[in-house]
């Protein structure tokens, strides 16, 4: 039995990360502190000031470990990349989808083109975004076209085009291909539309508005109507607001109200001055609103881009120097975090707040009935299979072929009765011939425990079950790998949803309408989807390879050169010879037979 008292007595004056722990040694929340002797303690003194959720935190204790760091902002870099690693059930834990599009304008072009992307890299493009719910990214593209005649191609001009495309006619590009245009000339294009994304929307409504004016003395009314649907966006996105913001305010506003049990964060984007997105996102974590807020911010911009110069809280952040010291090494340039106490920023904060408020009350019944079907499933899975522990990190493996081709096996993995879809592995079969899936469980069984002691978090962390799809010979085959490794194992078998434990003969029959068998069910059929189209992938792949080596001069070797290099055959199609002679082993002779293959007229409408 550890004694809390004594740990808590020889805790450091100094910087760090604790680790909490359950009497499982599972971590129930990982926290940073600049003194971590004062902050550890404040868990165990009176609970008065604490929230219902940290309270609730603090009855599951049994132990706690920490790490001292040199210093705060390693502290608060350290707690991110555990709370990560760890998935704590306590903490505030965004999805890694949880990422924004943007609009890029690749300035390194000689005549930059523009794009929707959800990647960014320090590549010498601007970004302009986040496009959030009710602002859609596309849309602004489309508004952008409208408006400007910039190219909507992608990758760099070839010059010496024949004809003009059809953009060029409706008035929607310049031809620079064709030479209609100057780089210079382009670039001057290209500033207006920077000007319009940073906010300056005063002549695209001049341009739209006369532009809607000549269509309709033309009498080309459905022309005229995408003009006047291109003013009415333009509305919207420059809709009235109460507050007067300069133009040069760019902010990231984030504002959490609560319950006590239960949280909203507000994330509000101002962009130009104007307030051109809000989001609301339900969270249920302890800790008080600081600790929330700065583990939402650090995970937030882990996936998303530092674009704004200012980083406001509707709380003041104890941690605001260091993040803002972390966030400005990410950007390039000072990034300001703080909690604003007057003026028009102080409103905005106060907006957000209010959203977030006003969203709670919709959102604690859908938090409380996640927790049930996630949490409360997992300990209920842990009573009804009588294991030793709550299966927190829990994984399902399926096998996928048809006919003993293109042998696949897939693992997903669910952390606290959620899928964590980054720790998701597949696998090609490799030692097994013909249609044995009971062989292709025990290869792929053996590859990922042979895995456990790599870097792979996929990998290296020990799972509490692992669910085979199917009775008691796919489970007989896990046992036989498994045996010894101390990782609880049971077969879900589909016909009467009953599950196997290893070597008993009756099988455990969970109440149809209980969380545990939803549970299960839920991640039995994620692992089915994720081998069945990792299968259909590679069958799709095979047949395509097929088809290309039908080309003269192209073998098995060359086919997957093309592929690899071009991704689809569509692309392959409409290459020219000169960027086909540029895949690895291809030159220009090689290269026009592939070309020939997709542009002779005799090719068109044959099947292989």
């Amino acid at each position: 039995m550890v004694d809390l008292n004594e740990k808590l007595k020889a805790l450091p004056l100094a910087s760090g990360v604790y680790i909490m722990l359950d009497e499982f040694g599972q971590v129930l929340y990982v926290g940073k502190a600049k003194i971590l002797r004062n902050r550890v303690r404040q868990y165990f003194r009176s609970t008065a000031t604490q929230t219902e959720k940290t309270q609730l935190l603090v009855a599951k204790i049994a132990d706690f470990r920490y790490i001292v760091t040199a210093n705060e902002i390693e502290a608060l870099v350290l707690e991110n990349n555990l709370i990560k690693q760890y998935k704590p059930y306590y903490n505030i834990l965004l999805k890694d989808d949880k990422n924004y599009p943007y609009i890029k304008i690749k300035m390194n072009e000689e005549y930059p083109s523009i794009e929707v992307t959800r990647r960014l890299k320090a590549d010498g493009s601007k970004y302009f975004g986040p496009y959030m719910l009710g602002l859609s990214a596309s849309a602004t593209m489309d508004l952008i076209h409208s408006i400007f005649p910039v190219r909507s191609c992608c990758g760099n001009i070839k010059k010496g085009a024949r004809r003009e495309c059809l953009n060029y006619h409706i008035g929607r590009c310049c031809a620079p291909c064709c030479g209609k245009v100057t780089p210079e000339e382009y670039r001057a294009i290209i500033k207006k539309v920077i000007a319009f994304l940073n906010g300056n929307d005063k002549e695209a409504r001049e341009l739209l508005t006369e532009k809607m004016a000549k269509a309709v003395e033309r009498e080309e009314f459905e022309l005229a109507i995408t003009y006047r649907e291109g003013l009415e966006l333009l509305d919207k996105i420059v809709r009235k607001q109460n507050i007067n913001l300069p133009r040069d305010f760019n902010l990231d506003i984030f504002a959490y109200a609560t319950d006590g049990l239960y949280g909203v964060i507000n994330y509000t984007v101002v962009r130009g001055g104007k307030v051109i997105g809000s989001e609301n996102t339900g969270v249920n974590e302890a800790g008080d609103a600081n600790d929330i807020l700065s583990g939402y911010v650090m995970q937030f911009y882990e996936n998303n881009p530092v674009v704004a110069d200012e980083i406001l809280f509707n709380s003041e952040p104890e941690f605001g120097a260091e993040i803002s010291d972390y966030l400005s090494s990410k950007k390039g340039s000072k990034v300001h975090v703080f909690e604003p106490k007057g003026g028009a920023r102080a409103q905005l904060v106060a907006l957000a707040y209010n959203n977030a408020s006003e969203n709670l009350t919709k959102t604690v019944q859908k938090i409380a009935s996640r927790e049930a079907l996630t949490k409360g499933a997992v300990t209920q899975l842990m009573e009804m299979l009588s294991l030793e522990k709550p299966p927190k990190r829990m994984e399902c493996y399926d096998i996928s072929n048809i006919s003993g081709t293109d042998k696949v096996a897939s693992m997903v993995v669910f952390v606290n009765g959620e899928p964590a879809k980054e720790r998701y592995r597949r696998f090609r079969i490799k030692t097994v011939v013909g249609s044995d899936d009971f062989a292709c469980m025990r290869e792929v069984l053996s590859r990922r425990l042979n895995e456990m002691s790599g870097g792979d978090l996929s990998f290296s962390e020990v799972p509490d079950l692992i669910i085979v799809d199917g009775g008691k010979g796919q489970l007989s085959s896990a046992v036989e790998i498994l045996e010894g490794s101390g990782i609880a194992v049971v077969g879900l078998a589909k016909r009467e949803e009953e599950i196997f434990r290893p070597h008993e003969s009756e099988p455990v029959i969970l109440p149809r309408d209980s969380l545990a068998l939803k549970l299960c069910q839920r991640i039995r059929d994620e692992a089915h989807r994720f081998a069945i189209t990792y299968h259909r992938k590679l069958r799709s792949e095979r047949q395509t390879r097929s088809n290309l080596k039908n080309i003269e001069g192209v073998g098995d070797k060359g086919a997957r050169a093309l592929l690899s290099y071009f991704k689809k055959v569509e692309r392959i199609a409409e290459a020219s010879v000169d960027e086909i002679a540029e895949v690895s082993g291809f030159g220009k002779d090689r290269a026009q037979k592939v070309y020939d293959y997709f542009h002779s007229d005799d090719t068109e409408g044959t099947e292989d």
